[in-house]
């Protein structure tokens, strides 16, 4: 697989900023490296890589678009302004674009919501969930074994680092978490949550869109993201955005499927009495 040289460049990008559209510069699938360190990989289509992880992505799609998996609804600026001229909520998120979230696996403490210990997410909870819950899960198992083909020494390193969290918390042996992001075009920011020396796994689905590339200013680089492509990246190295997301048709959307490890359990601290 050919490798991209990623050379830091100065910018002014700030935290919480919106990011505009930018025309993708990471089009093929290669190997990302920073001198001579290797930081992460691109595929731009995994179904030359593993076409299982492509077939259990398709149905952990399916299903988070469904009703059966629980969601945290947002309401982007469209939707707000439709209230404002006049509309009810139900008609405003009609004519606006949806925006949705779902969590799965462990779940950091929240004091703000008054929640001072670790947990996971409810999600688990609900049984009609549970196709959504195993797809995901197996392909965190999928994720691992791509990782440790492509990059041997990262996969060591993201394993050591989060060796001392305890198997209860993990979803995949690699990982704590995921989030699913329906028509979310993140801001700028770095994921500080994150344990130092892992990456995040990336996967997305599109379906008649433009847009929600995944930009990183510190290299200039703006990776296309289509559909079942993968990012494998170490999200707390580096600020990064998602461009706007634009349908094209009715029902147009663009999700990610995200999973990383969280610093909140590594360790023992924090444990529910």
């Amino acid at each position: 697989m050919k490798e991209m040289q990623m050379h830091k460049i100065d910018h002014k990008r700030k935290t919480g900023a919106t990011c505009e559209f930018i025309e993708p510069n990471v089009i093929d699938s290669c190997i990302l490296k920073e001198g001579d360190e290797v930081v992460g990989l691109y595929l731009s289509d995994v179904s030359a890589h593993d076409a299982k992880l492509v077939k259990l992505m398709q149905v952990a799609n399916a299903e988070f678009c469904s009703a059966r998996v629980p969601k945290t609804l947002m309401e982007r600026a469209d939707v707000l302004q439709g209230i404002k001229e006049g509309l009810t909520r139900a008609e405003a998120q009609k004519r606006g674009t949806a925006q949705y979230s779902t969590i799965l696996g462990s779940v950091p403490p929240n004091p703000i919501m008054r929640r001072n210990y670790r947990n996971r997410s409810s999600v688990h909870a609900k049984p009609k969930a549970k196709p959504f819950i195993t797809s995901m899960l197996m392909a965190a198992n999928r994720l691992d074994k791509l990782m440790a083909q492509y990059l041997p020494d990262l996969h060591d390193q993201h394993s050591n680092a989060v060796s001392e969290i305890d198997s209860k918390w993990r979803f995949g042996s690699l990982f704590t978490s995921s989030i699913s992001n329906f028509n979310i075009a993140a801001p700028f920011h770095r994921d500080n949550a994150n344990v130092k020396k892992t990456l995040n796994a990336i996967y997305t689905v599109r379906q008649n869109s433009h847009g929600g590339c995944l930009y990183v200013p510190d290299y200039g680089a703006c990776f296309e993201m289509p559909s079942h492509s993968l990012l494998f990246y170490p999200a707390w190295r580096n600020t990064h955005a998602v461009t706007p997301i634009m349908p094209t048709h009715d029902n147009g959307y663009r999700n990610s499927l995200v999973w990383y490890a969280l610093q909140a359990f590594v360790g023992g601290e924090n444990e529910r009495e």
